[in-house]
This record gives structure tokens, sequence and C-alpha cells, in this order.
């Protein structure tokens, strides 16, 4: 569990350090002025916004923000992602490029991993419900409509007696 926080914690800081590394990488490692140009116009604001994006998408899900922990899924997959994406601030030319090409396989994969988990928690079940502080319960179940019925209803009235003599 600790883990899960720690990277629930992580994910909005990766937004702005992730692509901060691919321009400090650039520096480093002398990548040269194609680099810098592909590094400035594409990865930094691509990493930037793809990184929001997951974000978005992994909490926006209920089991996330309230156990503030991300499910394993997000960790594989998103952790998969930024280890390919640091992989790319290296500017190795040897496997440079097959880097490229996983990193946005992993992106697109984790995207529509993220929207599988947001779908499959939204949508409306028959389960148990989920609930934090300590109380869970089942959802009543709906009951077949009994047929509609008259019910038997006596009337009673009330009878006067006609005023005799000696009563007024």
């Amino acid at each position: 569990m600790m883990l899960r926080r720690a990277f629930f914690l992580w994910l909005l800081p990766a937004a702005f350090l992730l692509p901060l590394w691919l321009l400090i990488g650039w520096g480093v490692f002398n990548a040269g002025g194609w680099a810098l140009l592909w590094v400035l116009v594409l990865a930094v604001p691509g990493v930037f916004v793809w990184q929001l994006v997951l974000v978005a998408l992994i909490r926006a899900r209920g089991t996330v923000r309230g156990d503030r922990a991300v499910s394993w899924w997000d960790v594989l997959g998103v952790g998969t992602w930024q280890a390919l994406v640091v992989s790319l601030g290296f500017f190795r030319p040897e496997w440079w490029g097959l880097a490229f090409f996983l990193a946005v396989v992993a992106g697109v994969a984790v995207f529509w991993l993220s929207l599988w988990q947001l779908w499959r928690e939204a949508r409306p079940s028959g389960a148990v419900l989920r609930a934090r502080g300590g109380i869970a319960f089942l959802p009543p179940t709906e009951q077949p409509a009994a047929e509609k019925t008259t019910p038997d209803v006596i009337v009673v009235s009330e009878q006067q007696e006609p005023p005799g003599p000696g009563r007024f």
C-alpha cells in the first residue's frame, strides 16, 4: 500500500519533472541541435500534457481518491511509461528510436488502461457498494410488483336514534 500511495503522490510532480529531465538530459549528454528542437517543440509539451491527462483520469476514480493510492495496474502502466520517458533523456542513438516507439505505445496503452479502469469503476452494478468510514451495505433489491387488488373495506355507519319523548 505504501508503494501505491507514494506513486499517487508522485503523479503530479512527474508532470513537471519528466519534461525537465528531458531538457537536462539533452544538455548533459550532448544530444545536438536537432535533438534540442525535438525536446523543446515536441517532447516537453507532449510529456507534460500527457502526464496531466493520465493524472486526471487516474484521480477521477473514487477508489483512488478515497484510498489516496493508485491501483497496481496504474503502477505497472504509468511506471513503465515514465521509465521509457526517462530512458529517452539519455539520448543514446543506439536505442533511442526503439525507446521512443515503445514510449509512445506505452503512453497510449496507459491512456486506454486508465479509461478502462474509470469506466469499470463508474458503471452501475448490483454488487456490494464500497463505502468509506467502515460502513458498507447491500443495495435494496427490487421486489416484483404484486398484483394490485382492491383491499376489503368495511364501512361502519353510525345511526342516530330519532329524538323521542324526553330527549331533546
